[in-house]
């Protein structure tokens, strides 16, 4: 049966398309305040458009305290006898680093090979506004939507939303909604029909290591001194054992193992981890006794994102170095307490420091916890039957190795279940040089977000109560 308003949708997909490169030039770079320009123009053109598809109520929201980047909420109440959705995306990026190794300007989006370039295309400014455009399309064939709508859409996901849980306090009422459905959160592969029922949580912060007053010649101090740059890579490589576990004590509290059930599941799955690893050039590698995926799914870790100190110009410069500085970040699963887990990792840094060095942390990011959605959770079954319905094969259930904070923090905060509704793919190399976002994902996108709402506005509020926390 055709649907008027996917097919209106599908119509205007290249206005959708211009609409999503004039975003993906917004250099957004949350964390970089030399990007704020970037920040705020994309802000503007998000709410130009929230303003022409007729919603209400807009506002940018912000913890009581006044920091952090703001969050763009609207809404629309059509249907008072109907659930209420609270849809979230994200506007902000990752940095563009190293721009050398990209193909074509990252902020200048480029169209190849049924493709877009471009840094946030995939995460998670194509996703979002197929959603955005769902709803525009909804608007100008019924005049309404069939669901209550409730936007919000951060600026601070990709620095593990620290200003997120002072948002949801501060604007509680403002927030109620029966459950959340995300933008953010991409499918697996290209080959599965899945849905994401999970995510890992994370932690974060950075760590300078100090030896001396400034940098040293090395030849009048060499072999009298301690070098910041040796003595940081010592701490780095005491982080894991032998067998790839994260050495800190107390790390692994509250990690369970995986049930035999769990293992099973994952087993069934067909997965080429050595295809994927080829694809990549990198040899495999992970905490001893797991599969690939039980390591991706259902064990945590801890990364080193970066290093430096000394010189790393052109040529040579014949110093010992003074400091030395590295960005550690987590990924955690269900049972772990993201404060106490970051919490261990630096006492074991510090435990591990020879006398006369010194430790300063500094840039803690936003922490959040591993998140599940129940089995039965009324919006996972909608999400079900609107992939069913539009692919023809009913979706496997699956868990992303990514955190999605929003979905821990949502739930503890304001007792809401969320389910992942994007339409990136895994392999589109967000985070990475060379992000991209399929063009044929835009018309299964709007396919599939105009048959979720429609799933939802069959439901009843009711059968969301059991699954509120208030």
């Amino acid at each position: 049966m055709s649907d008027a308003v996917l097919e209106y949708a599908l119509k205007k997909r290249a206005p959708l398309i211009d609409a999503l490169k004039q975003l993906v030039a917004c250099p957004s770079v949350g964390a970089d305040p030399a990007m704020a320009d970037g920040m705020e123009k994309a802000r503007q053109l998000i709410e130009g458009r929230l303003d022409e598809m007729g919603f209400q109520n807009r506002q940018r929201l912000m913890p009581d305290n006044g920091s952090g980047q703001p969050a763009i909420f609207a809404e629309r109440l059509d249907a008072p006898d109907k659930p209420t959705m609270l849809i979230y995306a994200h506007y902000d990026v990752q940095p563009p680093d190293p721009e050398d190794k990209w193909h074509t300007p990252p902020f200048e989006p480029v169209e190849k090979d049924g493709r877009i370039y471009g840094r946030g295309i995939s995460d998670d400014k194509g996703p979002m506004m197929i959603a955005l455009e769902t709803l525009a399309a909804f608007i100008a064939v019924e005049k309404t939507l069939p669901v209550n709508v409730k936007l919000l859409i951060e600026g601070e996901e990709e620095t593990g939303s620290p200003s997120l849980p002072g948002i949801l306090q501060a604007h509680r009422p403002l927030l109620s909604a029966d459950a959340v459905l995300s933008a953010d959160g991409a499918r697996w592969r290209p080959d599965l029909v899945s849905l994401n029922v999970g995510s890992r949580g994370n932690a974060g912060f950075e760590v300078k290591l100090i030896t001396a007053s400034q940098d040293l010649h090395s030849g009048r101090y060499g072999g009298i001194v301690r070098n910041a740059l040796h003595e940081m890579a010592r701490l780095i490589s005491g982080l894991h054992d032998a067998d790839g576990r994260v050495a800190a004590p107390g790390f692994y509290d509250g990690v369970r193992e995986p049930g035999e059930h769990e293992r099973a599941e994952i087993q069934s799955i067909a997965y080429d981890g050595s295809r994927l690893l080829s694809e990549i050039g990198a040899a495999p590698h992970g905490e001893k006794g797991y599969s690939t995926l039980e390591r991706l799914w259902l064990r945590p870790t801890l990364d080193v994102n970066g290093m430096w100190g000394g010189y790393t110009g052109a040529g040579s410069k014949t110093v010992i170095a003074n400091e030395a500085s590295a960005k550690i970040t987590m990924r955690l699963v269900e049972g772990q307490d993201p404060v106490a887990a970051q919490g261990s990792v630096m006492r074991h840094l510090e435990a591990n420091t020879p006398e006369g060095v010194r430790l300063e942390f500094t840039g803690e990011r936003g922490a959040s916890g591993a998140y599940t959605v129940p089995g039965d959770h009324p919006l996972l079954k909608a999400a079900s039957n609107a992939l069913e319905a539009t692919t023809g094969t009913v979706p496997r259930r699956v868990r992303i190795g990514a955190s999605l904070p929003l979905t821990e923090i949502v739930h503890r905060l304001l007792g809401l279940h969320t389910i992942m509704f994007s339409f990136a793919l895994s392999d589109e190399n967000f985070h990475a040089p060379n992000e991209f976002f399929r063009l044929d994902s835009i018309s299964d996108g709007l396919a599939a977000w105009v048959r979720i709402l429609r799933e939802i506005a069959e439901s009843d509020v009711a059968d969301y109560a059991p699954y509120r926390q208030r």
